[in-house]
């Protein structure tokens, strides 16, 4: 892509941002992401290297995780 290009671009997107459907839209509504957190660097890293070895997401990974520890309470 171009400068002009790009600034065609930001200036169009800036000037009629896309409006939401219905059900809302973006990535974080395809995703069904309810909530973000932040973690910290260690836990990052930790998380990272399990997704290069499990070729899952993260939100995968973390979900496999609560649901062990879930399991564990019960």
């Amino acid at each position: 892509m171009t400068d002009e290009e790009a600034d065609a671009l930001d200036e169009k997107w800036t000037k009629d941002p896309p409006k939401p459907g219905q059900n809302g839209t973006g990535f974080f509504k395809r995703r069904n992401v309810a909530h973000m957190v932040a973690i910290d660097d260690i836990s990052a890293k930790y998380l990272q290297s399990k997704v290069m070895a499990s070729h899952k997401t993260p939100m995968e990974i973390i979900r496999e995780m609560i649901q062990k520890e879930i399991a564990t309470a019960v």
